[in-house]
């Protein structure tokens, strides 16, 4: 890796490895994974304009190996945002179903730039400064590299190539991985709460249940808030019977109240109180 993006890249990893380490919502660590993606294309990009290349093999290797590795992660976390924002909270048998659907979406993109595939994949050089040096085309690739003509200071025809399919074998790991515990829950009826029966209810809306698990997350009162709000949003949903839908856009709108964004929670201490008073009397 070149000295001068060696120490920005570091960086930008570290980041993304404290990141992951949290326990929290997949959403949230799509969400900041994709702020801390941008920021580092952008500090990327401002270098390549200004100081530009000392050589074709420099160029080469930085859209080849190194802005792949950033733009990537960017592809990787938007994408991760779309597959599980549209997550099924169903049982784990429709969970799977759906997982292996993206999968599938995800195989078409290497059939469809499979002569690239096979190129990169073999560690071929003989066309790189076709593929990765700026404006040049490959008129052979099926997909249409339209950011190449759109930032022509920043882009070769397949930097996106690579940096997609980088994005999409780490995508194909999560998912997997993410199969492969719904699979072993479902095969064990006492760790599935979906085979588990309750007569409860949620009356209330969706949002002020929303509200109330995100305070008792943030509370340290379950798991002494190591717990994953994913997993108690869907713990949640079995309990009461309720889709909470995309909960983690609702908590969203919830901070953006102009009045109180504890509008339910404040509720619940008056009504507490008021049964304390009535107790009293």
């Amino acid at each position: 890796m070149s000295i001068k993006y060696q120490e920005l890249i570091t960086e930008f990893e570290s980041k993304l490895e404290t990141l992951e380490a949290i326990n929290e919502d997949i959403l949230y660590k799509a969400e900041t994974g994709i702020t801390q993606s941008e920021k580092c294309i952008k500090h990327l990009r401002k270098r390549v304009v200004e100081k530009g290349f000392f050589s074709i093999e420099e160029e080469i290797k930085f859209f080849k190996h190194i802005k792949p590795q950033i733009f990537s992660k960017l592809i990787y976390y938007v994408k991760l945002y779309h597959i599980e924002s549209k997550r099924p909270r169903s049982s784990a048998k429709f969970q799977v179903k759906y997982l292996n659907g993206q999968i599938n979406k995800l195989q078409v993109y290497f059939n469809d730039n499979l002569e690239f595939y096979h190129y990169y994949r073999r560690g071929s050089t003989t066309l790189d400064e076709q593929y990765f040096i700026r404006g040049q085309s490959d008129l052979r690739s099926p997909t249409e590299s339209y950011h190449a003509f759109i930032d022509e200071e920043f882009s070769t025809c397949q930097d996106c190539t690579v940096a997609t399919i980088m994005a999409f074998d780490m995508l194909i790991v999560y998912l997997q991985q993410e199969i492969k515990k719904l699979e072993s829950i479902n095969d064990n009826p006492k760790l599935n709460p979906m085979k588990q029966s309750t007569k409860l209810f949620w009356t209330g809306n969706k949002t002020e249940l929303i509200e109330l698990i995100y305070a008792l997350h943030d509370s340290g009162a379950i798991n002494s808030g190591t717990a994953d709000i994913k997993e108690m949003a869907s713990m949640f949903e079995q309990i009461f019977n309720i889709d909470l839908g995309n909960y983690y856009h609702t908590f969203i709108e919830i901070r953006a109240r102009k009045c109180s964004k504890t509008k339910f929670l404040d509720r619940l201490i008056e009504v507490l109180n008021q049964r304390f008073q009535n107790a009293d009397e």
